[in-house]
Parts: structure tokens; sequence; C-alpha cells
């Protein structure tokens, strides 16, 4: 598994939100709240697995982040997405309390994704402008 960068990191820990797009077919994407935990990046539909990117995300497992004017190539993982407590804590902490019962509902949490950055075709990672 491909690691996010220390740059990466210290662009996703300052924005509270991204651009998540699943699979290749030029849908504009959808702009979402995310946390690190443990340095691995995580984004919840809050409601639930009927979410339409969250089906995209499972049906493609491959997309693209935006943060800001930044574009970075993913891999989505939908199964076994933990800890789910701390991703809670973290959406309640980066977003404060009125996010608890979203991010951290039933629904919310059968519909967690896990971003991981994803190798370039040479191996490298890293950023696209």
């Amino acid at each position: 598994m491909t690691t996010w960068t220390p740059e990466e990191l210290a662009l996703l820990t300052g924005s509270e939100s991204l651009v998540l797009t699943a699979g290749d077919d030029g849908h504009p994407g959808v702009e979402i709240g995310m946390v690190l935990v443990r340095g691995e990046l995580y984004v919840r539909a809050y409601r639930g697995g009927r979410s339409r990117w969250y089906q995209a995300a499972q049906k493609h497992s491959h997309g693209q982040i935006r943060v800001g004017t930044v574009t970075r190539d993913v891999l989505l993982e939908t199964r076994g997405t933990r800890p789910a407590s701390e991703i809670d804590a973290a959406y309640r902490n980066k977003y404060g309390q009125a996010a608890g019962p979203l991010a951290a509902s039933p629904a919310a949490h059968t519909a967690t994704i896990r971003i991981d950055p994803a190798p370039s075709s040479n191996g490298a990672t890293g950023l696209v402008r």
C-alpha cells in the first residue's frame, strides 16, 4: 500500500473538504468532509450505502480526489475500514458535535471509505496539478 507524503498529509490536514470522483467516467465528483486517523484518510456517506457516490466507489475501487487546485489519483477501499470509534471521534473533533450524529450513525458506519494514494504507472507517488 502506498502512503501519503508529508506534503499531502499537510494539505489534507489543513483542508475542510475534498472533491471525490469514483471511477473514470467523467462525473464531476462530490464535495465531502474527510478525516485523517493514524495517517489514513477516511470519508463517510451519511446516507449510507444508498449514496450514489458510495456505490460508485464500491463499483470502481479507484478515482481521484481534489483538494483546492491539487488532484491525486486514489484507491477506494470500502471493506474492512476500521477503526470506527476513532473515525467517529475524528469527525467530532474536526467538525464539532453537530457532525457526530451524521458521521457516527449506523448508516454512515456501513458507508465508510478509506482513501489511499494510488501509485503511478512507474511506481512513484505524487500530486497531479
